[in-house]
């Protein structure tokens, strides 16, 4: 019998003209950071979104580390973050000497609990930082504001919501600053990068300083000054040409890429809804006044067991299916930041339950009809035994 087809859960693609591009950044012997094709990314993100500056950064950790250097975290200060995130979202402020405070979420989109967010604020608290989970947002209403009253800093951990919205807006334009991840697995992507969202102009020359190794090197390349020096703390934070040249192929193909990601997310939705509503699987939330970046879809088994018996059913038919964030407040290090059982209830139970489903750009019809067709054939009573 033939080995049943691989499908992985990620698989990077091509959108059109990544190969052509990375030939002229190299042409144009310019393949280190801030050449032509990181500009034209900027325009872009800058236009897109209507944000006053988009800066390029080697990754979204990177991103959120030059946050927390722009916001001038300090030894002592308190973070607000979700427990159900990566851990970059939580180490770049680690970095700098704060302290996490680790958040529940919600349950029906996994977003920070904004309910629950006014309990957490100390007079040492500096920043909130929002994850937009599946590229569904924040109630960032209710997140701004507790947060502007109190003089705390927000910072949008956007890694899946580029060109999602909330309310009619773009996410990523409601804090000081805002991350976005082009990670192989996010809907436009260059293997590694990331960018840094800008809405608070007051802040932009000093983030381009830090971006440049601490020196006002983006002043000199604009004749604003004779020449360049050591000026601020910093670090090196450009990508290479070459990876903005892949990328910016990628945002041109912007209406493809999301056209074919919501056609994944809304066959998934439709096909599985009867048999999800049947076994006492949760579908992913959307709220109406939300607009997805259609990042990906989960779903929510009755228990872990189930969960773990569905990831072996599906690898037995070649189909890659994973789960996602363990709670940071129960990690290792979250425990050394005072984490206990029972602080983020939601966490906790949704980490043991949640899984992914493979979701690609460039997933074919007939790939997913095989996803779609494993699922269904799961026989639930073994594993509820």
């Amino acid at each position: 019998m033939a080995e049943p087809l691989s499908i992985p859960f990620n698989k990077p693609s091509f959108a059109g003209n990544e190969q052509a591009y990375i030939a002229q950044a190299i042409a144009n012997g310019h393949i280190s950071g801030d050449g032509p094709f990181t500009k034209q990314c900027h325009r872009y993100l800058e236009a897109a979104l209507d944000v006053p500056k988009a800066l390029l950064t080697t990754s979204c950790t990177h991103a959120l580390e030059m946050a927390a250097l722009i916001l001038d975290i300090q030894p002592g200060d308190e973070v607000i973050v979700p427990s159900f995130t990566f851990v970059s979202t939580v180490n770049a402020f680690v970095l700098r000497g704060a302290t996490p405070v680790f958040a529940d979420v919600r349950p029906d989109t996994l977003n920070l609990d904004e309910t629950r967010l006014e309990a957490l604020i100390t007079p040492r608290t500096r920043a909130i930082v929002p994850v937009h989970y599946a590229g569904i947002g924040c109630e960032m209403d209710a997140i701004m504001g507790l947060a502007e009253p109190h003089g705390i800093a927000v910072v949008e951990d956007n890694a899946h919501g580029l060109f999602a919205k909330y309310k009619g807006r773009w996410l990523g334009t409601f804090g000081a600053l805002a991350t976005q991840s082009f990670h192989e697995t996010k809907n436009f992507q260059c293997g590694e990068g990331g960018a840094l969202l800008i809405n608070d102009p007051q802040v932009i020359e000093r983030a381009e300083i830090i971006r440049e190794k601490g020196t006002n090197r983006s002043r000199f390349f604009r004749g604003q000054v004779d020449k360049y020096t050591w000026v601020d703390i910093g670090s090196s934070y450009l990508p290479s040409d070459v990876l903005a040249a892949f990328l910016y192929a990628q945002l041109e193909a912007r209406e493809a890429i999301q056209g074919g990601r919501e056609r994944i997310w809304t066959t998934y939705c439709h096909a599985l809804s009867d048999w999800a509503a049947e076994f006492g699987v949760t579908l992913p939330t959307v709220p109406p006044h939300c607009e997805q970046s259609y990042h990906m879809f989960y779903l929510l088994l009755p228990s872990l067991a189930l969960r773990t018996a569905l990831i072996a059913h599906l690898k037995a038919r070649g189909i890659l299916a994973v789960f996602h964030y363990l709670p940071l407040h129960l990690s290792e290090m979250g425990q050394r930041f005072g984490g206990q059982p029972g602080d983020c209830p939601v966490t906790e139970d949704v980490s043991d339950r949640l899984l992914r489903l493979p979701f690609y750009n460039s997933l074919s019809d007939g790939e997913q009809a095989q996803v779609i067709e494993a699922l269904l054939a799961f026989d639930w009573q073994p594993a509820r035994d």
